[in-house]
């Protein structure tokens, strides 16, 4: 029984961790990444669709994604898409291609993206929190119903604590990457 708690809340933690850095992916660092338009759908005959699902993306040089579509007549749609996006960047169209550079990140600019990446952070610290606490309640209620004895349960809370450790020391370290990238100019 309370295996299952702690590999269900291990499951769990693991999730929040990977929201959390699908969440950092969307927080620019300045440099051109295709995963920056992950988040963006493009209207494709009534159905939102990624953009990685109906153009290549590339990055053409460091600061430069290269976005081809497979259909011509989405060039506009994509466009449309990325201006619409809360992402801060304008689309520029030659032909089939559409570019999409990179601004330079202002000292200011960096600084909000960190606030950004750090908020972040913390949602993914009070989600793992929110697993121990689900997790420590389920152990107390086998406790209460007399399935495990005292000693079982304060066992099993110091692994969940142990557990919540790991996870929050793991959204330290990444945050601490995310900013020092952010920093690089």
């Amino acid at each position: 029984m309370i295996n299952e708690i702690q590999k269900d809340a291990e499951e769990r933690m693991k999730k929040s961790l990977a929201a959390m850095i699908e969440a950092f992916k969307k927080v620019r660092t300045g440099r051109a990444h295709p995963s920056l338009l992950d988040g963006i759908n493009v209207d494709y005959y009534g159905n939102p669709t990624p953009i990685n699902q109906l153009a290549n993306v590339n990055v053409e040089d460091g600061r430069t994604l290269a976005i081809t579509p497979w259909e011509k007549p989405l060039v506009p749609e994509i466009e449309k898409a990325i201006m619409k996006s809360d992402l801060g960047i304008t689309p520029a169209t030659s032909g089939e291609t559409i570019r999409v550079p990179m601004p330079m990140l202002t000292e200011e600019t960096r600084k909000g993206f960190i606030k950004q990446a750090r908020a972040e952070a913390e949602k993914g610290r009070v989600s793992i929190r929110n697993v121990r606490r689900d997790a420590n309640s389920s152990v107390k209620d086998l406790l209460k119903e007399k399935e495990i004895s005292e000693d079982e349960e304060r066992q099993a809370e110091n692994e969940i604590q142990k557990l919540t450790d790991k996870f929050i020391a793991d959204v330290d370290s990444l945050l601490v990457e995310k900013e020092k990238d952010l920093m690089q100019v």
